[in-house]
């Protein structure tokens, strides 16, 4: 029943206060009624304590919503509640349970995270943050590398694209969550994780000893040659990634730029927003740059348009350049380019992500990253765990994909197996002669080390560990970065449209 409206001109004393008679009511004062009130309700307290010291094993039911696929959760938890031999903490048991629930969905890019978990997502996009720098994702059960990130400890390490991670200082991590992994990954600057590597094409795993830094979010790059053939490098996209690039791309413009590559290679995506308004340099305002498929089917396409950034657009001949690193909203640039721009593609395959995700922060700082929509290239095609096919394949030399040999081991004349052959193969490469490249330390190896370590003011004692090791890892990446094929490639197509 509502009450109905106080008249304020009626004594504030309520002792004196009297309720009108009418049908039906009593007539009584205020005063006795609260008073017999509040005995009514201390009785009922009363009898529902004897009760319950009477029957303690005895449940109250408490009313929940009328949802009953929820009642075997309920039931589950009350049971743990009242039977584990132990008190339980029921934060992590609930942040258990949707942990296995967003894992029910067998999709490797939805997740629960912690909010310490959100905040180190946070820092991977926004700022920096103290680890190996690397992308990894679950994959069959695996944790798989997408790609490392450029001048990290792990691209240091010479960790590659579809590397699985079996082991983090020797406990296996099969079969957990890649924000469990990352958890375990991570750590102080200067403190170092020893990964297990499963590669493949080699027969073993083997061993990689990192040690953590700090991880700049830097995510443009670039360089021109004399022939004003310019090479512009996005690792990711972060939030001001754009703005780099347009910075950039404008200082080449001054510069004289006559042609770009712009190199996508290793770049695992990011914030698809970037990815758009990266696109729209490219694009002639009103293509498309992607399509996003709902789970109804419905669709809704995403043009090019210049307008939010003044209209500035890349007037240069493009290629770029991509690889099995090559991920997400690099995949999304890239495909928009060929199909909605005629630019080329070089390198090799790329990684075949093609769903997008959405961050939605919970009450208590925790994060539910979720996959919401599949994208489609502007063509309609979906390129989900296919990948995108460059139109020109061009493959990188042997030694760019092999194990790299761990700097604590130890090898000398007399040593076996695929440690020797790469280290033989990148003497090689570098124009040392070690005689045949079979896996064997033998002399003629021997003489092209002493010949590499005293072209690198090193100890000239024919053994590879330690400071020989790194000083072979560098010099090999630099010969990589020199005599780069697929670069090269792309730049040569480049001076095509330019005669």
């Amino acid at each position: 029943m509502e009450e109905g409206p106080t008249n304020s001109n009626e004594p504030n004393s309520e002792d004196k206060k009297e309720v009108t008679p009418q049908k039906g009511f009593i007539k009584m004062k205020i005063f006795p009624f609260v008073m017999l009130l509040l005995g009514c309700v201390f009785a009922t307290a009363l009898v529902t304590a004897v009760v319950m010291s009477v029957g303690g094993d005895k449940e109250v039911k408490v009313s929940i919503p009328d949802r009953k696929e929820f009642t075997k959760l309920y039931n589950v938890y009350d049971e743990i509640q009242k039977k584990y031999y132990k008190d339980v903490n029921t934060d992590k048991m609930m942040e258990g349970a949707i942990t296995g629930m967003v894992a029910s969905l067998g999709d490797p890019y939805s997740s629960f995270m912690t909010k310490k978990e959100a905040e180190d997502f946070d820092s991977t996009i926004s700022s920096s943050f103290s680890g190996i720098g690397v992308e990894i994702q679950e994959k069959d059960g695996y944790i798989t590398v997408v790609s490392p990130i450029k001048n990290s400890p792990a691209e240091a390490a010479g960790l590659r694209p579809n590397d699985k991670i079996v082991e983090v200082d020797g406990k296996s991590i099969k079969g957990i969550s890649s924000t469990d992994a990352t958890t375990k990954i991570r750590g102080k600057k200067g403190t170092s994780v020893t990964l297990t590597i499963s590669r493949p094409g080699t027969d073993q795993p083997f061993d990689v000893k990192i040690v953590r830094d700090e991880i700049p979010i830097e995510t443009v790059y670039s360089e021109m040659g004399a022939d004003k053939i310019a090479t512009v490098q996005i690792t990711t996209f972060s939030e001001n990634t754009y703005s780099e690039l347009e910075k950039t791309l404008k200082e080449l413009d001054k510069k004289g730029m006559k042609g770009l590559v712009v190199d996508l290679r290793g770049n695992p995506g990011g914030l698809l927003d970037q990815a758009v308004d990266i696109a729209s340099l490219f694009l002639p305002d009103g293509k498309v740059i992607v399509q996003e498929e709902a789970k109804d089917g419905t669709k809704q396409s995403i043009k090019a348009d210049s307008s939010a950034h003044n209209g500035y657009k890349v007037k240069v001949p493009v290629t770029m350049l991509i690889d099995e690193g090559s991920a997400s909203a690099s995949e999304i640039l890239a495909a928009a380019a060929r199909e909605s721009a005629g630019i080329k593609l070089v390198g090799a395959k790329s990684f075949g992500k093609g769903t997008v995700q959405t961050a939605a922060p919970l009450s208590d700082g925790s994060l539910l990253k979720l996959t919401v929509a599949k994208w489609l290239t502007p063509d309609g095609e979906w390129i989900h765990e296919k990948g995108i096919k460059p139109d020109v394949a061009v493959a990188l030399p042997a030694y760019a994909t092999m194990a790299i040999p761990d700097p604590s081991k130890t090898y000398k004349e007399g040593s076996f197996g695929d440690d020797v052959k790469t280290i033989e193969s990148m003497l090689s490469a570098l124009k040392y002669n070690v005689g045949k490249v079979d896996g064997l330390f033998d002399a003629d190896t021997t003489a092209g080390v002493k010949a590499f370590q005293t072209a690198s003011k090193i100890k000239a004692d024919g053994i590879v560990t330690g400071a020989t090791t790194t000083a072979l890892i560098t010099a090999i990446q630099k010969e990589l970065k020199a005599n780069d094929p697929q670069q090269q490639k792309a730049i040569e197509l480049v001076k095509e449209q330019l005669k």
